[in-house]
């Protein structure tokens, strides 16, 4: 599985397929305020990417491939600080 967490902090590992979706729902829903660790990713499923623009986690890390480095994740990121900025809440997971 190339979701996991260790002490408050969700890791992507790996390339993180569709079904890694699920459970990282479940890591989010049970640490609200858990930080995500992507400086293990290879590739992330879209579902997975969309999961981490709904519930905006604090993203910590840099993955290797270019395209989630620069471009996929610092958008996430981006959005989840307007999201804050707007007032939305992680309970409208």
């Amino acid at each position: 599985m190339t979701v996991r967490v260790a002490d408050g902090v969700i890791f992507l590992e790996g390339a993180c397929p569709v079904e890694d979706a699920e459970p990282l729902l479940l890591a989010l829903q049970d640490c609200a305020a858990a930080q995500v660790d992507v400086s293990g990713l290879e590739r992330m499923h879209l579902a997975v990417a969309q999961l981490l623009l709904a519930a905006g986690p604090a993203i910590a890390g840099a993955p290797e491939p270019a395209f989630l480095r620069d471009l996929l994740l610092p958008a996430i990121a981006a959005f989840a600080r307007e999201q804050t900025v707007s007032g939305r809440s992680d309970a409208d997971l």
